[in-house]
């Protein structure tokens, strides 16, 4: 029977390495409590009142919430923010599943593959939207329209076009990550039985027939993970239409981090623009809990 009136004490040594892991984590924590939870703190405050510059002046309650409903971009910029959204889950997803099973298929040179795959990732992200950006160009301009007219096409408008040009910063959005995600599907595809490859090809299985017979079902329960993550990371996007297009023409490809840039640091709006950062923090919680939930549902499984 156990004694509740005296319960068990830390021993020495248990006591010792809790006080130790706690020296480790608190540099770690005042850091994160100075860089994020402060300045998170101060936002919210911020979109509750008035501000001469960045000087808080008075309290004006949901004043600056309903300041931005009459902004021309606040609308368009939630639009396109769930267009880029759904655009990377047909491009962003799938592009990375069809590299991993095609390099997971080949027999010969498939460390070379993967590092070729990786690469792009290594570069650096501004320097890979500015080179999308000169390869594109705007209107006849740029490497891929001058391509084309050598072999007699007309010059296609990538950036200046509002119906496509967020689809094409997608492309280059995907190009900069897929292969870091290839990398991810591909460690899920090592565990499938080689013997379950083989079997289906003495079948005649052909290789679109075995990656959805065998592949896609492995790495169903990875694909709803990176699913969550991919939506919260498209959702802040910010320097590719930022640099590609200045989230033009005409608005069309202004996202909601940008339109929360130019309020601040163009207009000098700050209540509004903390105002705005505050409703995609509260949208970004409610995916992350999303995310959680499958996480851990995919664990049980």
């Amino acid at each position: 029977m156990r004694n509740y009136d005296n319960p068990p004490r830390l021993s020495r040594g248990k006591l010792r390495r809790n006080i130790s892991a706690w020296a480790l984590m608190v540099p770690s924590l005042i850091l994160f409590a100075f860089f994020v939870w402060g300045p998170l703190v101060d936002t919210v405050k911020m979109s509750f009142y008035d501000t001469r510059g960045i000087q808080i002046t008075k309290f004006v309650g949901l004043k600056n919430y309903r300041k931005l409903l009459v902004q021309p971009a606040y609308q368009i910029a939630w639009v396109n923010t769930v267009k880029y959204t759904v655009c990377s889950l047909f491009v962003g997803l799938a592009v990375p599943v069809i590299i991993a099973s095609l390099i997971t298929e080949a027999s010969v040179g498939r460390g070379f593959f993967r590092i070729a795959t990786y690469y792009p990732n290594v570069i650096p992200s501004i320097a890979a939207v500015m080179i999308f950006t000169f390869f594109f160009g705007t209107g006849n301009s740029g490497v891929l329209n001058i391509l084309l007219a050598k072999i007699g096409v007309e010059p296609v408008k990538f950036l200046t076009n509002e119906k496509t040009v967020i689809f094409w910063i997608v492309v280059a959005m995907t190009w900069k990550a897929a292969g870091s995600t290839a990398l991810v599907y591909m460690s899920s595809m090592s565990g499938i039985s080689q013997d379950l490859y083989e079997a289906a090809t003495v079948d005649g299985a052909s290789p679109i027939r075995r990656f959805f017979s065998i592949t896609m079902p492995t790495v169903l329960h990875t694909g709803k993970t990176m699913l969550i993550l991919q939506i919260l990371a498209v959702f802040q996007i910010l320097y590719e239409p930022m640099l590609m297009t200045h989230g033009g023409p005409n608005n069309a490809s202004i996202s909601i981090m940008e339109l929360v840039y130019e309020l601040a640091f163009t207009h000098m709006k700050f209540s509004q623009a903390a105002a705005l950062s505050v409703e995609v923090c509260i949208i970004l919680i409610f995916l992350t809990v999303i995310y959680y939930a499958v996480a851990n549902r995919t664990d049980k499984e």
